[in-house]
């Protein structure tokens, strides 16, 4: 795709503007280096599509392609080019919460990009012993209801087998109602008082859920007021 203009913008967008590439780089810059990985964050996208958009950002030099060192498959390296492009992620997602939530509908709630939000949402050091067991149960969807994030250490496993450890916090919600927490537009104590989650578990980790578990750094900025 190019626009044949000498302007920077447009120059930025033949690399930039294609379909999926910039969820791409919101993935790799959110800690995403291995193609399994990239697609859990994108569940739409086709390997095909994916990787073609990969080899892309490789040949501008947006990113590094490195085989895995023992294993079979590459991890992908953001480039000092690409890590430049974090604060237009975080302008564009600053844009979208105050002028595009709005236009939110049942579709857009991913169970899988929520779940992987979550984990990394986690802060491990606010957590009780070596190991903790996270249940989800989502009471709104059929396929994948259930999840566990086992967190060991500073290491975190996303399941949606049971791993067969004891459970330590379970959460009864809806996918909307969890997103709608995360994203600040309701809370952990309305959801409840509401009957829209049910939170059990250790009373440590159940009464201070937001200290271990936070929300995105994007949920205090209000939605625009349209006139």
């Amino acid at each position: 795709m190019e626009y044949g203009q000498f302007c920077p913008i447009a120059k930025a967008t033949e690399i930039l503007g294609e379909k999926w590439t910039i969820l791409i780089i919101r993935e790799l810059l959110m800690g995403g280096s291995r193609f399994n990985e990239l697609q859990h964050g994108l569940s739409l996208i086709s390997p095909t599509i994916l990787s073609r958009r990969l080899d892309t950002l490789v040949e501008y030099g947006l990113i590094v392609k490195k085989k895995i060192p023992g294993q079979r498959g590459f991890e992908y390296i953001p480039t000092e080019s690409c890590r430049d492009l974090l604060p237009v992620i975080r302008a564009l997602a600053d844009w979208g919460m105050c002028w595009a939530r709005s236009n939110l509908n049942e579709k857009d709630y991913d169970v899988e990009l929520l779940m992987l939000y979550l984990k990394r949402s986690i802060v491990t050091t606010k957590l009780i012993g070596n190991e903790t067991v996270i249940h989800f149960h989502f009471t709104d969807i059929k396929r994948y209801p259930l999840w566990w994030i086992v967190v060991q250490g500073d290491e975190m496993d996303l399941c949606v087998n049971d791993p067969g450890k004891h459970v330590d916090v379970w959460f009864t919600t809806s996918v909307k109602t969890m997103v709608d927490i995360w994203m600040g537009d309701t809370t952990y104590r309305q959801a409840i008082r509401n009957g829209l989650l049910k939170l059990v578990g250790n009373p440590a980790l159940v009464h201070n859920v937001t200290d271990w578990m936070r929300n995105s750094e994007y949920a205090d900025l209000p939605a625009a007021t349209r006139i």
